[in-house]
């Protein structure tokens, strides 16, 4: 199965769970040419921004230890590129999204952690 297909999934099955806890989905996929943010959303005054990982449930490190120095810094470009271009004003956020699936696609995630302020 594709990789890109499987991580657009990852994704949608994050911002569906970040919508039921009540943020709003302005972006997804947003990309400069520092890096890709994978969901940018807003909850009251706040931007997120959301680096997503999808897992199999018996990987062996955590999905946010992929999230490195160098992916951070990226990361935060993006974010500068994308909140220059959008005319918003508001305070950003960065987290992280854990999904974990042995079956992605298939069947929904066993489990999806929500890291706020990750980095």
């Amino acid at each position: 199965m594709m990789t890109s297909l499987i991580g657009a999934w990852g994704e949608e099955q994050a911002a569906e769970y970040l919508k039921r806890k009540g943020l709003k989905l302005l972006e997804c996929g947003y990309r400069s040419r520092f890096g890709e943010i994978d969901l940018i959303m807003r909850e009251g005054g706040v931007i997120v921004f959301v680096e997503v990982k999808l897992r199999s449930s018996s990987a062996i490190a955590a999905p946010r230890e992929y999230v490195s120095l160098s992916k951070q810094e990226k990361l935060r470009r993006t974010a500068m590129k994308w909140l220059a271009g959008s005319g918003e004003d508001l305070q950003p956020r960065f987290d992280v999204v854990e999904v974990y699936a042995s079956q992605p696609i298939k069947k929904k995630p066993e489990k999806i952690v929500h890291l706020e302020n990750a980095f």
